[in-house]
C-alpha cells in the first residue's frame, strides 16, 4: 500500500488548533458583498436594518463577516408584510 505524503500545510493544519478570530471587512469589501450604494448602506445602518460598524482606530471602521452573514440569512427569509421601498406607490403603472 502506498501512502500519500502530507504537505506542510496539511500537517500544520492538523496540529494547530483553530482560533476563534473573527474576520474584519472594510467598507469596500462590504460594498462588494452587499449590492447597495455607500449612501444606502449608511441609511440602513442608521435605520438599524444592517449591522453597525466597529471602530478599530479613530479613522478606521470595520464590519464583522459573521454579522453580515447572519444579516444575509435573515434577509433571505420571506416576510409577507415587507413593503416596497419608501416613496413608491403600490399602484404605479409603467
Amino acid at each position: 500500500m502506498i501512502r500519500a505524503k502530507k504537505t506542510a500545510n496539511e500537517t500544520s493544519a492538523d496540529v494547530t488548533p483553530k482560533s476563534n478570530t473573527r474576520r474584519m471587512l472594510t467598507e469596500p469589501q462590504v460594498l462588494d458583498i452587499i449590492p447597495v450604494s455607500r449612501t444606502t448602506l449608511y441609511r440602513m445602518i442608521k435605520a438599524a436594518r444592517f449591522p453597525t460598524c466597529t471602530y478599530i482606530s479613530p479613522n478606521r471602521r470595520v464590519w464583522f463577516e459573521d454579522e453580515i452573514a447572519a444579516w444575509q440569512n435573515s434577509v433571505d427569509e420571506f416576510d409577507p408584510r415587507r413593503a416596497r421601498g419608501k416613496g413608491r406607490r403600490a399602484d404605479a403603472v409603467r
